[in-house]
């Protein structure tokens, strides 16, 4: 029992995931290639053996809005995407795209990337993301920025909420539990358990100032700590 998950979820990527990605890169339409990889997703989890048990759907807003979430694992991105609508699409750090297959992957799931270690790019992503957001695209992020192995929510980053704040969007934090105990930092070898996204009610910006982009942060950020079952790491 004790290498039965792992087994089921290395088998699960070499049968399942990798063949879903091909499908899904070559798919045409971006809300069709987001569709199949939310079912992908539920799907290696199932054929993994971890329970993904997603509740609070029903909060989020049906106009255009943000998701953030805790980050705790490897799995986080997958997670979300199993969980979520696929109106949603994720800004993640670009270091990723030097991975072949799953860079291609994201950028054909209309992810958007943001160089942490460049200023003057960084600059610009959080410029386009206003953009988008004020078109009506609805945006997922990890304020946390990383995550480590100890347990614990870290500090959140401000560039979400000057996001949200600028495009006048509500913000619907989201909790994931169980994701850091299965597959936490420095490690590629999954361990048996289960997982939980908890959708928790919206927080609307009371302006577009800094100060409310702070307020925000902080109100969302004190929910999703209430939520995920972990310490405050700050």
């Amino acid at each position: 029992m004790k290498y039965l998950v792992p087994f089921r979820v290395w088998l699960s990527a070499l049968l399942l995931v990798l063949p879903a990605a091909l499908v899904i890169i070559a798919l045409p339409g971006q809300e069709r290639r987001r569709r199949a990889a939310r079912r992908a997703g539920i799907l290696a989890f199932w054929f993994s053996g971890i329970p993904l048990k997603v509740s609070g759907l029903e909060r989020l807003p049906p106009e255009a809005c943000m998701v953030v979430a805790n980050h705790a694992s490897y799995l986080d991105g997958v997670i979300l995407t199993a969980a979520l609508p696929p109106r949603f699409g994720f800004v993640i750090k670009r270091e990723i795209t030097a991975a072949p297959l799953v860079g291609w992957l994201l950028m054909r799931l209309g992810s958007e990337f943001v160089d942490r270690f460049d200023k003057k790019s960084a600059q610009g992503t959080a410029s386009r993301l206003i953009q988008l957001a004020k078109s009506g695209a609805c945006l997922g992020m990890f304020p946390e920025g990383t995550f480590k192995r100890e347990a614990g929510l870290r500090p959140f980053h401000l560039g979400a909420f000057m996001t949200a704040t600028r495009a006048e969007m509500p913000v619907a934090p989201i909790a994931i539990r169980g994701a850091r105990a299965i597959l936490p930092a420095q490690s590629w070898w999954p361990r048996a358990g289960s997982l939980e996204v908890e959708v928790l009610l919206p927080v609307s910006p009371d302006g577009k100032q800094g100060d409310h982009a702070r307020e925000l942060r902080d109100a969302v950020r004190a929910r999703i700590q209430a939520a995920c079952g972990e310490p405050d790491a700050t």
